[in-house]
């Protein structure tokens, strides 16, 4: 598979669905993914024709592995990966802020920065699947990756603030019975029957005046603006001294700051 089809892009009616396609890598991202992601999203929400995306990954077995950080040694490629941490910033803000709601398809596990898609879409269609077929975690710090490109901001804004501290700070695995829980998908078919029924919720969800989808989401990003471009700023501002080998009253120091600069 060249590089050209890691990202599928359809446009019927009036939705716009955006595949992940990079099945042999678990669909996790390298620089080249994340870019076309990207892409792909500005050129949905400035096309007229659009009123919906359907945002999904091709394949049963992995809705996305995250970053892929085996491909590149992340000590040898710094400047590769602080652009990546740029383009996942830019994703998930992106798919935040803009206007078009985002209905996202999940088949598979999700782990990482494939989770945080999850969280950053407005409403999420899952499989049918027990947690030993599909499963749910934030990673990062149980291999020593600070949490960026908004994996502290989407946890608190999708799950709430306990929760939110769980998944970041134990790394453990969850899955759909534990969302079920908390009401976070809003549908749930078999996976036999996930494709053609999200197609139909989709393309039902589409005849929705546009003006009443773009302001509904748009009122509401209007009311979390401010906070969420300023989190992701506070995240990125931890992230540059979290390697950083500081005594205890640096940090404390530090953080006293933080609350002052972020009130």
């Amino acid at each position: 598979m060249s590089e050209e089809d890691i990202i599928l892009y359809d446009l019927k009616g009036r939705v716009a669905t955006i595949a992940l396609n990079r099945p042999a890598a678990a669909h996790s991202f390298n620089l080249n993914l994340m870019k076309k992601l990207y892409s792909k999203l500005v050129e949905a929400d400035e096309d007229e024709r659009v009123k919906v995306i359907l945002l999904k990954s091709t394949g049963n077995r992995m809705f996305s592995a995250g970053i892929d950080i085996k491909s590149k040694s992340l000590d040898e490629n710094k400047e590769y990966f602080e652009e990546m941490k740029v383009y996942g910033r830019k994703i998930t803000e992106k798919m935040l802020i803009m206007k078009k709601p985002i209905v996202v398809q999940v088949q598979g596990t999700a782990i990482g920065y494939g989770l945080e898609l999850i969280m950053a879409s407005d409403l999420r269609i899952f499989a049918d699947r027990p947690k030993d077929e599909m499963f749910f975690r934030m990673p990062e710090i149980a291999i020593s990756i600070y949490p960026q490109t908004g994996a502290t901001i989407l946890p608190l804004l999708a799950f709430g603030l306990s929760y939110a501290k769980n998944i970041l700070f134990t790394a453990d695995e969850f899955g759909l019975d534990d969302l079920k829980r908390i009401n976070f998908p809003v549908r749930i078919f078999s996976l036999d029957k996930l494709e053609i029924e999200t197609k139909k919720f989709v393309k039902t969800f589409s005849k929705r005046m546009d003006s009443f989808m773009f302001l509904i989401k748009s009122s509401l990003n209007v009311m979390n603006t401010k906070y969420i471009e300023r989190w992701f700023d506070l995240e990125d501002e931890c992230g540059k001294i979290a390697y950083d080998k500081k005594s205890m009253k640096e940090l404390d120091e530090f953080i006293k700051n933080l609350y002052n600069k972020y009130p």
